[in-house]
């Protein structure tokens, strides 16, 4: 059996071309693998369309606009140069007619000009660009240019380096339309805010850090803040930065926020795990917030206290059970909210530990850790609660919500066994896609630079394909 696929094209004017070749194949009917298009096939009969579609759509184009904006003079052409714009089904070589200036335009700057570099400045198709970005930012860039030439006709153009920077490219991009860093987002009085429409309910963000490979320092790591933005009636947002690279965080995070319809008298409750760096960033953002230290950081840190006092307890087990029932007695303080009482119990907790005169050889570590969770607790009063109370009204008092974003956002693709090293710029740029990628707002921002691509996904669209 042999299959010939004709291409006829039909100008605006209505004038049809002659039904053209595209392509043929001969197909025997032998086994299984035999029936339907192969990949290979496939990928060649698109190439072959898209080549002969993009060629007539680009001519047509540069005829447009051959005559002169101003007096409707045909402009002289000075030859053509080739290009190459690279889309999902190959990339395809182009002729850019260079056209001389009209003469009634003014003489200052270039004396030629070429249409196409108007329809296609950065000779990248759009589509291609979003797959490309939307791929890289959830595996590494080798592993998605390896998907894109499994699946589609692109060539030598997919590569990990070109993927990399069309990636970039479409994060700074969006970075560009990022708003002026503040030190304060609160606008109004309260009077003000008192007027403004009872908000739908509290939105919940969790911030916590993490860290991945120094590319210009291959012995350091540097630190990425991530967050998820939860409110109960909308869908949830991720945030992401390069701290000490990203130089508007704070208007990130309420931009975030002014997406989700944040309003003035809105309860916003920011959940981190204490940190200076994170904590600036809930400061001055809307002024219905409040910043809470969450338990699971508190845990953590008693947890670990908990495991030194057992170590003690080996050589001395009275020791070892009065400095345990301390810890339980400092961590139901701080669960119901006593801050007073439960930093008055940590200072007796630090000075018994200090006071040990046992032959425990992590008695130094222990007395170190005892120190700093004194030092924690102490720069943090102001973001504890009573964590029952909040807990038994059903509300979030746990960052694990953050420590999940750590995982999806970071860990599966800046770390664990993505051995990578990578500059603050590249980390940012990435996240920032990465982040879209995963909250689904990636492809309604190309649909607002492209409006044309919103029709692709449009019912009537999918029905034409089908037909």
């Amino acid at each position: 059996m042999r299959v010939t696929v004709l291409l006829q094209i039909t100008g605006d004017d209505g004038t049809a071309s002659v039904a053209e070749e595209v392509t043929a194949f001969e197909k025997p009917t032998e086994r299984p693998e035999d029936l339907g298009l192969s990949i290979a096939e496939g990928k060649a009969m698109m190439a072959a369309v898209q080549h002969r579609t993009v060629n007539a759509q680009a001519a047509a184009w540069a005829e447009r606009h051959r005559r002169c904006e101003a007096c409707g003079e045909r402009r002289r052409s000075k030859g053509s140069y080739p290009i190459t714009f690279m889309t999902l089904y190959g990339d395809v070589d182009l002729a850019s007619p260079r056209l001389l200036r009209c003469p009634c335009q003014s003489v200052d700057g270039p004396t030629t000009l070429s249409p196409l570099c108007g329809l296609i400045p950065n000779h990248v198709a759009p589509e291609r660009l979003y797959l490309e970005a939307r791929w890289s930012s959830l595996v590494p860039y080798a592993a998605a240019a390896g998907l894109l030439a499994d699946i589609l006709p692109m060539g030598s153009g997919a590569n990990a380096k070109t993927l990399r920077e069309h990636t970039l490219r479409v994060a700074e991009r969006a970075e560009a339309e990022l708003g002026k860093e503040q030190f304060s987002f609160i606008d109004g009085c309260s009077a003000d805010w008192e007027k403004l429409p009872i908000p739908e309910g509290r939105i919940v963000v969790g911030l916590d850090g993490g860290y991945v490979r120094n590319w210009d320092d291959k012995k350091s790591n540097f630190e990425v803040i991530v967050g998820r933005s939860v409110p109960e009636d909308r869908e949830a947002r991720y945030i992401g930065l390069a701290h000490g690279y990203d130089s508007k965080p704070k208007r990130r995070v309420f931009d975030v926020l002014k997406s989700q319809g944040l309003q003035a008298n809105q309860d916003v409750t920011f959940l981190t795990d204490g940190g200076e760096e994170i904590r600036a960033l809930t400061e001055f953002v809307t002024p219905a917030s409040e910043h809470v230290l969450d338990w699971f950081h508190i845990t953590m840190r008693v947890t670990v206290l908990e495991q030194y006092t057992r170590g003690v307890a080996h050589h001395d087990a009275a020791a070892g059970a009065r400095l345990l029932a301390d810890l339980e007695r400092i961590k139901w303080l701080l669960w119901h909210g006593n801050q007073h009482r439960a930093q008055e119990s940590i200072g007796f907790f630090e000075g018994d530990v200090d006071g040990l005169e046992v032959g425990y050889p992590n008695l130094g570590k222990f007395a170190k850790s005892a120190h700093e969770f004194a030092v924690y607790i102490k720069s943090n009063t102001s973001s504890l609660i009573n964590y029952g109370e909040r807990f038994r009204a059903g509300e979030r008092i746990s960052s694990c919500l953050a420590e999940s974003t750590v995982n999806a956002v970071i860990s599966k693709r800046f770390a664990k066994r993505q051995q990578m090293q990578w500059t603050k710029r590249g980390a940012h740029l990435l996240l920032q896609i990465r982040t879209r990628a995963l909250d689904g707002t990636l492809r309604p921002l190309f649909e607002k630079w492209y409006p044309g691509l919103a029709n692709d996904n449009s019912p009537a669209a999918s029905q034409a394909v089908a037909a």
